[in-house]
């Protein structure tokens, strides 16, 4: 059931409006508008094709980016409604919170910091910025979708302030996040509105059970294994014995939707509690407040961790995941090596966009065409600069391990 909105919600009347000045929608929100045009960018339509933990699944029922911010999105909306959030500004904020990943997951990401270590760095959180307010093209009148700043503050800092104590950095600020911070002022010191942080920890309950999930569909592990996770376990063995005749796959999906359902509960009590102690009141408390009001328990924090410890050893480090995850890095260094030494390989429109800019500038251009690629395309991609480069030169690393 819907609750009144609640007087800490982010409210869309009173948005500090957008980048670039439009009239409001008659029939929606801004925060409802926002949501819409995430939804129908292309970058979001690529995440289907982008890597969650498998590299190019071919399996249906692996998850990809794509689904996994569904999940996410959905998880997040129903904990907003329950604390009386903003459902739109938090549906659109978890929809948001991976266009900026490169394919091939955090290997592609890896192999994109080390290439743009002398050029500026690369961060898949300012990367989804970027292709918010840059590199999506669809409006005649301005670059971007656009957003309110609501959405960009919360896409910036879900995981936290970006800088100031807690988020504790001192080095220069990505390039794009500076750029719009010092335009609209993000308020990077501060805590997002609850609606960023309410899918910030939709997000960790969702890539923490759903890797689960598919890890066990790929048979990475068994269920006797994670049973070593206490938690998880206990989830297991009552669903077993409630439901002695049910089938495996039943039994992961119950098994999941009950642990999910058990953070869910533990974040909404423990939110509760923390804004009852910090007396929060409005929008301006929650940012200002010590600390996250969005969290879990600790207790449940720390089986959240078993998992993740679990998972991290026995999934994310499993050989055969490795072995993909090399070959993504070696995929992504190589088409950027491969890219900036010969810009005319390029399709046309980003050839063109090249002319005339120094190294840097170019390499940044390379690095919005490469993160923006699907798995399948970076491989078909990876397949065709080999053939154009006459016996492989001058790149032996296209066909080697990333420098």
């Amino acid at each position: 059931m819907q609750q009144a909105r609640a007087s800490f919600a982010s409210d869309p009347a009173a948005s500090r409006d957008r980048l670039h000045a439009e009239a409001p929608s008659a029939t929606r929100t801004p925060f409802q508008r926002d949501r819409d045009r995430i939804i129908h960018a292309t970058a979001f339509r690529r995440l289907m094709h982008k890597t969650q933990v498998f590299i190019s699944p071919l399996a249906d029922h692996v998850r990809t980016r794509l689904t996994h911010s569904l999940e996410v999105a959905q998880i997040a909306r129903s904990m907003a409604r329950d604390l009386g959030a903003d459902e739109d500004l938090t549906e659109a904020i978890a929809l948001s919170h991976d266009l900026g990943h490169p394919p091939f997951g955090h290997t592609g990401e890896e192999a994109l910091q080390r290439k743009m270590q002398p050029f500026g760095g690369f961060d898949h959180n300012d990367q989804a910025l970027r292709v918010l307010v840059k590199l999506e093209a669809r409006y005649p009148r301005f670059p971007g979708l656009n957003l309110t700043w609501e959405t960009l503050e919360g896409v910036v800092k879900h995981n936290g302030p970006v800088t100031g104590p807690e988020g504790g950095t001192t080095a220069a600020l990505p390039a794009t996040l500076a750029a719009v911070s010092r335009e609209v002022d993000l308020r990077l010191a501060t805590h997002a509105g609850i609606e960023a942080q309410i899918a910030a920890i939709a997000d960790d309950i969702a890539y923490n059970h759903h890797d689960m999930d598919d890890g066990l569909r790929a048979g990475l592990f068994t269920i006797k294994d994670v049973n070593s996770v206490g938690h998880v376990g206990d989830a297991f063995t009552a669903v077993a014995v409630e439901f002695p005749q049910i089938e495996r796959q039943v039994l992961i999906s119950e098994t999941v939707r009950r642990l999910i359902g058990a953070m869910v509960t533990d974040v909404l009590a423990e939110t509760r509690r923390r804004l009852a102690a910090a007396s929060v009141v409005t929008p301006e408390d929650v940012r200002l407040a010590a600390g996250p009001v969005v969290a879990l328990s600790q207790g449940m924090r720390q089986k959240e961790q078993a998992l993740k410890r679990f998972l991290f050893e026995r999934m994310y480090r499993n050989a055969a995941v490795e072995k993909e995850r090399r070959r993504g890095a070696e995929i992504v260094a190589a088409l950027f090596d491969a890219f900036l030494a010969h810009p005319a390989l390029l399709p046309d429109d980003w050839r063109e966009g090249c002319t005339g800019l120094d190294t840097a500038a170019r390499a940044r251009l390379i690095t919005d065409y490469t993160a923006g690629m699907t798995d399948r395309y970076a491989e078909a991609e990876h397949a065709r600069i080999r053939q154009a480069l006459p016996n492989n030169e001058p790149l032996q690393r296209v066909s080697g391990r990333p420098s």
